[in-house]
């Protein structure tokens, strides 16, 4: 598997060379796009290969991270699939999986019983308290040589991104 920096310099070649046949391209701007996407699928991967021994994906862990954080620990499903990024079905075949694992519990709200109420279990919360110490490490390696400073601007950066993301979103889908 090549190394990420590996891939960095010939996506930097390639895009300099499309650039030069077509120089109305937005270089700086594929370049970013690109540059986010590869490390991105590398951040995946490397929360994937932690949460293999959990018998975890991506989106379970989020999903039971969204409740964890959560004051009361419960959400709807329209909530969660919102906040995950995932399909109602997607969502349901998730809480199926977390069920039957004992993390959280899925019923009727008592304030509305026609509201669907997703919970951590208490299981579930010991679950996340044994299960995320041990990834911060690596996550602290990521970022060692940012300075508090940098993580901030990268941080205020992305937000921007993610707003303007938002505007094109909304102007596409009104």
């Amino acid at each position: 598997m090549a190394h990420l920096t590996n891939c960095i310099e010939m996506m930097d070649e390639g895009i300099g060379r499309v650039s030069q046949i077509i120089p109305q391209m937005p270089a700086a701007e594929a370049r970013l796009c690109r540059l986010m996407l590869m490390v991105g699928a590398s951040l995946e991967g490397e929360l994937e290969f932690k949460l293999k021994p959990h018998k975890l994906n991506h989106s379970e862990f989020l999903t039971l991270m969204i409740l964890y954080s959560r004051p009361d620990g419960s959400s709807t499903p329209g909530e969660l699939c919102e906040y995950a990024s995932q399909g109602a079905t997607n969502m349901t075949r998730i809480a199926n999986a977390l069920v039957k694992r004992g993390l959280i519990t899925r019923g009727a709200s008592e304030e509305d019983r026609r509201r669907v109420l997703i919970r951590i279990t208490p299981a579930g919360r010991r679950f996340v308290q044994k299960m995320l110490p041990p990834m911060f490490p690596r996550v602290a390696t990521m970022f060692a040589d940012f300075s508090d400073g940098d993580k901030r601007n990268l941080s205020r950066l992305l937000r921007k991104l993610a707003h303007n993301l938002d505007q094109l979103s909304e102007a596409a889908h009104p």
